[in-house]
């Protein structure tokens, strides 16, 4: 998902009238696409402080009356979503206490409600057990400054020996500890892209790293992940033909879809990869959490010997233990690890000493991954909800993960943006699947619904949806047609 404009800059006609749906059929059209351009300045997809176009090159691009456009222009002031400036437009803006659906998200459910919006379990007893045993290995660095812009070292080799363990062979230069994957990945498109440049993804996929691809300014590639998994020949031709200066992809149980890229797979797209000349950077966030299979081997694993140069491997804590223990890493040639530590000073100096410690005595426990009963737990619950979902929306399927915190939902019909919205009036947010398009208007008719919650909570809360859609939802709206790209 990019953001069309930047702070300061200028918004095409044709660009706006590409990202807005078509107005036909809905009266009054100037209220109807006021309000979608208001959701696209919500969704960060137009950036604030941004000039609008004149309104009579926008009424041309829309084949629209220059009357409709002033009267969209007006609304957008009257609700905070524009200002104009004396001789100098219409620019964008965020009403007074409006927040960015970005953060919004982040924020969790409304009081009382059901957060589905989130993929995390909660704080397990592993992680306040260990706070008791770091009291005494936090004594042992009183006499440091507490800066360590790569990570403690003691927690970098046990990050590398459990690469080594999973079939990766790895040295503690190799490994950068960050704040969470999303600093990680963040750190690595600041240093290896410039805006411009092509980074391929796979669509759907993570939210939060379009969102940092976006505000990179890079442009993305789109390839496709289906209910199966990958296309790994589409793969191939499209780093062929693109030759993107980047790769993400999550081949690990992926965000959202589950899917496990095969082991018999791996080693093609490492070569394809290779042969575009293309950095892979590889999201296993999700890699130890595995229900129904083996967890897999690092995917830089089937590259042949030396073939690895061009891969960063990044991971953290946030699934596997807890989100709140914000303990991600990066592995990577150790050229670039020192470059991407000395990136990272100007941003944080380093990680907190605590934190790493408590990350430390917990991967330092029984293989360093989830506990057995954690797993277990995801299994009862991803359980219940199909179960759940079988009994009261018995229209909607599902591809069963063989691992991971989720389900993709197809649930038949491009209701999932409006079944979203409406359920918040049940106390239950959601998201649909258009949220991890890489372009608006896909995925309409898709739900990601996580199975980290307890499990009366899931059957409550499909319960709840099922009861929003007896209840009638309003008219879907309009498709969006595609960027248009200049």
């Amino acid at each position: 998902m990019d953001t069309v404009g930047r702070a300061g800059g200028r918004l095409g006609s044709r660009q706006l009238a590409a990202m807005l749906p078509e107005p036909a059929g809905f009266r009054p059209a100037y209220r109807y696409l006021a309000r979608a351009v208001g959701e696209l300045i919500l969704d960060g997809r137009i950036a604030l402080h941004v000039r609008l176009p004149a309104e009579r090159e926008l009424a041309e691009a829309l084949g629209t009356s220059r009357a409709t456009v002033t009267a969209v222009y007006d609304l957008l002031r009257e609700s905070g979503y524009a200002r104009s400036r004396q001789g100098a437009g219409t620019w964008t803006a965020l009403p007074e206490g409006r927040t960015p659906r970005g953060v919004t998200r982040a924020l969790g459910a409304p009081a009382a409600g059901i957060d589905l919006a989130r993929a995390a379990l909660g704080l397990p007893p592993a992680v306040a057990d260990a706070l008791a045993r770091v009291r005494e290995r936090l004594a042992e660095h009183t006499h440091t400054a507490g800066y360590h812009p790569y990570g403690l070292a003691e927690l970098r080799a046990a990050v590398a020996e459990r690469f080594t363990r999973r079939g990766l062979a790895t040295v503690p230069e190799q490994i950068l500890v960050t704040s969470g994957a999303q600093h990680a990945l963040t750190l690595v498109l600041g240093l290896l892209a410039a805006p411009g440049d092509r980074i391929a993804v796979e669509n759907p996929s993570y939210p939060n790293a379009l969102e940092a691809m976006r505000r990179a300014r890079l442009r993305t590639v789109p390839v496709p992940v289906a209910d199966t998994g990958w296309d790994t020949g589409i793969v191939a031709s499209t780093l062929r033909q693109a030759m993107p200066r980047l790769a993400y992809l999550i081949p690990d149980f992926h965000n959202p879809t589950g899917c496990l890229l095969p082991d018999a797979e791996r080693a093609g797209v490492l070569a394809a990869a290779g042969r575009a000349g293309t950095w892979l950077i590889v999201d296993e966030t999700l890699a130890e959490l595995a229900l129904d299979v083996p967890a897999p081997a690092p995917l830089a694993s089937h590259a042949p010997p030396g073939g690895a140069g061009q891969v960063v491997t990044i991971g953290s804590m946030s699934k596997t233990h807890w989100a709140g223990l914000r303990i991600g890493w990066l592995r990577a040639p150790s050229r670039l690890v020192t470059e991407l530590a000395a990136q990272r000073v100007a941003s944080d100096m380093g990680g907190s000493v605590i934190d790493q410690l408590l990350a430390l005595d917990l991967l330092s426990a029984a293989d360093g991954g989830p506990a057995p009963d954690r797993l277990a737990l995801l299994r009862a619950r991803r359980d219940a909800l199909t179960g759940a979902l079988a009994a009261d929306l018995p229209h909607w399927s599902w591809h069963l993960p063989p691992g991971g915190l989720s389900l993709w939902v197809d649930l038949g019909a491009p209701v999932a943006t409006a079944l979203a919205e409406r359920v918040l009036d049940y106390g239950v947010r959601i998201e649909g699947g258009g949220y991890f398009a890489t372009d608006p208007g896909l995925f309409e008719q898709r739900l990601r619904i996580p199975y980290t919650a307890p499990a009366d909570t899931l059957r409550e809360a499909v319960r709840r949806m099922a009861a929003a859609l007896a209840d009638g939802l309003p008219s879907p709206a309009a498709q969006r047609r595609p960027h248009w790209i200049a």
